[in-house]
């Protein structure tokens, strides 16, 4: 008992150090790197990224991966204990440690190296809901301070592939994975009780990987979307969400775009898919078109660069630079807080899609071909009623009840004779 009270009291006082980093190369044959604490590449992790990258994983499974992967590894040195020397213990308190804990505070560059006692104390914005509380504007939950059930689910993933490729490779000195299955979901025979109606789902989920409940995509409404557009500075960010809510193109999609992609005469935007990496050609707005030109015309003017194989975004002062997804979401994240909501750039792909799911003369079959997906049952998520659809419901519900109360129907009639009845009963028309 005096270990497990030990190891216990070490997990609630462990802050994970900031040791390491993954850095970005730019190099497509070597996307990221892990690096030590000493700057040295750790190299379990490169051979597993080259692996990935055979099997055509793009730039960014990489940057998810690996900052996972480093995640690990900053326990691991914490720690003292080498990569293939972990055992199954080590994982049971790094989950445990990602799910009790709270999330390391990245230390800004200015204090770093610093004692912690003179770094002075930032205080709370005033104003904002507490961390993991609904928005009062949006309902969705802000950012809390702990893991989410979503990051450890995916962290889980990772590493437990990442040992099982190195298991496989037979390398360094591992014997076993950190990361198992779980034993008790692998009783019996897969898919024993399976509906032949429905698809076949994956049996094998890890003895550590949370149970992640089910996202519920969330909308822009009308209203709140108009003030959130007329609270735009430019004409380059107005087009950038006419085009995001009327073509349901991913913001990385969207940015990647060249001025040849945009065919204003045909009413069509031509974006690289995120997971196929196929080029399609999606319909959009015309009031996204005219946003455009007007952005474009005015960014020609300053000097921005102009060709057909340039960038279709730029920054919007000088050096001139292709604008990146981090900029593009720090521009929608302040036009959104001047109402004090909390929506991304992805709630306006759903925006688009509830639209469109929402045409009656528009098929699902080309809402999921606009949106790339490969199955047709994702859209039902969208099919779903929205929380102010719900509470809307609810209360008009309530009002009719109360309607009735105020204003109760008239009582019925009370029966007449029949005189038909009456005429056979005594044989004769009753007077």
């Amino acid at each position: 008992m005096r270990e497990v009270r030990t190891l216990e009291r070490d997990l609630k006082t462990f802050v994970l150090p900031e040791i390491g980093r993954l850095h970005e190369t730019g190099d497509a044959w070597e996307p990221y790197r892990l690096l030590d604490p000493e700057g040295r590449r750790v190299e379990p992790v490169a051979v597993y990224f080259k692996d990935l990258l055979t099997a055509d994983s793009p730039a960014t499974t990489l940057y998810s991966y690996g900052n996972d992967l480093l995640r690990w590894w900053r326990f691991l040195w914490a720690h003292g204990i080498e990569w293939d020397r972990a055992v199954r213990e080590d994982a049971r308190d790094f989950t445990l440690w990602m799910q009790l804990a709270d999330k390391p505070v990245r230390t800004h560059w200015r204090h770093r190296g610093k004692d912690p006692a003179d770094i002075p104390q930032r205080k709370p914005p005033t104003g904002r809901p507490a961390p993991g509380t609904p928005n009062p504007v949006t309902g969705k939950p802000t950012i809390g301070k702990k893991y989410a059930p979503a990051t450890r689910a995916h962290c889980e993933t990772v590493l437990r592939t990442f040992y099982d490729f190195h298991l496989d490779l037979n390398s360094g000195q591992l014997l076993v994975n950190p990361f198992p299955l779980d034993r008790n979901r692998r009783k019996g025979r897969p898919h024993a009780h399976h509906n032949p109606a429905d698809e076949f789902k994956r049996e094998r989920t890890g003895r550590y990987r949370p149970t992640v409940p089910e996202r519920i995509p969330r909308r822009i409404p009308d209203d709140k979307y108009t003030e959130v557009f007329a609270g735009l500075r430019s004409n380059r960010d107005r087009a950038l969400l006419a085009f995001w809510v009327s073509s349901a193109a991913r913001s990385v999609e969207l940015l990647t775009a060249t001025e040849r992609d945009a065919l204003p005469g045909q009413q069509l935007i031509g974006v690289i898919r995120k997971g196929t990496r196929d080029y399609q050609q999606l319909p959009a707005s015309p009031d996204a078109f005219v946003w455009l030109r007007l952005y474009q015309e005015e960014a020609w003017r300053k000097g921005v660069p102009h060709g057909r194989n340039q960038p279709l975004w730029w920054t919007l002062r000088r050096p001139w630079r292709p604008l990146n997804y981090d900029a593009a979401r720090a521009m929608f994240t302040r036009a959104v807080e001047l109402l004090g909501a909390n929506w991304t750039l992805h709630d306006l792909r759903h925006t688009a899609t509830y639209r469109m799911t929402e045409d009656p003369e528009m098929s699902l079959v080309y809402v999921q071909h606009i949106l790339g997906h490969k199955d047709q049952s994702t859209l039902q998520k969208y099919l779903r009623p929205s929380r102010d659809e719900v509470i809307s419901a609810g209360l008009a519900h309530h009002a009719r009840q109360e309607a009735k109360k105020l204003a109760p129907p008239p009582a019925p009639a009370a029966p007449a004779y029949n005189e038909a009845s009456l005429n056979t009963l005594f044989g004769g028309l009753v007077a």
